[in-house]
């Protein structure tokens, strides 16, 4: 039903679909680019880290490309060249645009090399060891899918009583997998989104007719939606905020809608709702904001 409405609106509202990245052919020899943004948190990135230690992939035929954010730190930097000595990893620490994650994947992107694309959080937790050589040969198999989507679960080392609310097929850069000439031909992220640059990617995904398939077989962990205030999701909706630059002002509305429908509740008694409810809040405040602040939001 998404898909439908999507296309028939672009239909009637055309606009153009390409982000702000310039994504370069694949190298030989580069099967799969695994691409993880970071800053700090080097416990948590460890943990994906080693995850990927534990690949039976190839060496030779994957790459690890991880992007600090504002210009990397010294933690992050040993991190890096401490697991480079068993895995291909290329550290790259973001060179402006700090805190805009648009930016930072497309600079990941843009310098990756591999046919197959995965980006990861550095809090999402692989959980078997074939995941990235059986993610390979789910794109051989399924010649159909623009990118593959793993099944998902809640991870609890962060949450007091095991919240556990997680959509198992959310299709973003927690776990997800592209082709590279999607990726090109949609030309990346929007460098100005602060925050879910991935979810406004996925509006241009569908409304292009490209596709997506599950692949239930993949697990991983990752932690669910956490809204402690309302500094990230009033970031997010400031970010989406400047889509009316880029989207046709009924779209834009139908998305803004859309990202704040969860804000009433926030006045259930349940973890799971008021945490939605906080970021539909939080969301719509950003939007608001975006009206009268025109210098730009900062989140950190």
């Amino acid at each position: 039903m998404r898909k439908r409405v999507l296309q028939a609106l672009n239909r009637s509202f055309p606009f153009d679909l390409r982000g702000d990245c310039t994504v370069p052919a694949a190298s030989a020899g580069h099967t799969l680019s695994c691409i993880i943004n970071f800053y700090g948190r080097i416990n948590l990135l460890e943990g994906i880290l080693f995850s990927l230690l534990e690949q039976n992939f190839p060496r030779d035929q994957f790459e690890i490309v991880l992007v600090e954010d504002r210009g990397g730190t010294e933690a992050g930097r040993l991190a890096a060249e401490r697991f480079a000595e068993t895995l291909p990893i290329r550290y790259l620490p973001l060179d402006q645009n700090f805190g805009q994650m648009g930016y930072s994947r497309n600079f990941g992107l843009a310098h990756s090399r591999g046919e197959y694309i995965l980006f990861l959080d550095d809090d999402t937790v692989l959980l078997q060891v074939d995941f990235l050589s059986s993610l390979v040969a789910a794109f051989v198999s399924h010649p159909e899918a623009d990118a593959l989507i793993p099944h998902g679960q809640a991870s609890f080392s962060l949450i007091a009583g095991r919240y556990d609310f997680h959509d198992p097929y959310f299709m973003t850069s927690r776990c997800t997998a592209y082709r590279r000439m999607v990726l090109a031909e949609l030309g990346g992220f929007f460098s100005t989104f602060i925050g879910q640059e991935d979810v406004e990617f996925v509006i241009r995904f569908t409304i292009a007719g490209k596709v997506s398939c599950t692949v239930p077989e993949l697990n991983y962990f990752h932690p669910p939606l956490l809204v402690p205030n309302f500094r990230k999701p009033m970031a997010v909706g400031y970010s989406f905020s400047l889509l009316r630059r880029r989207y046709p002002l009924v779209l834009w509305l139908l998305v803004v809608l859309n990202c704040s429908r969860h804000a009433p509740l926030y006045l259930l008694p349940v973890k799971k709702y008021r945490e939605m409810g906080r970021f539909g809040i939080g969301f719509l405040a950003g939007v608001v904001v975006s009206l009268f602040k025109k210098e730009g939001f900062q989140y950190s």
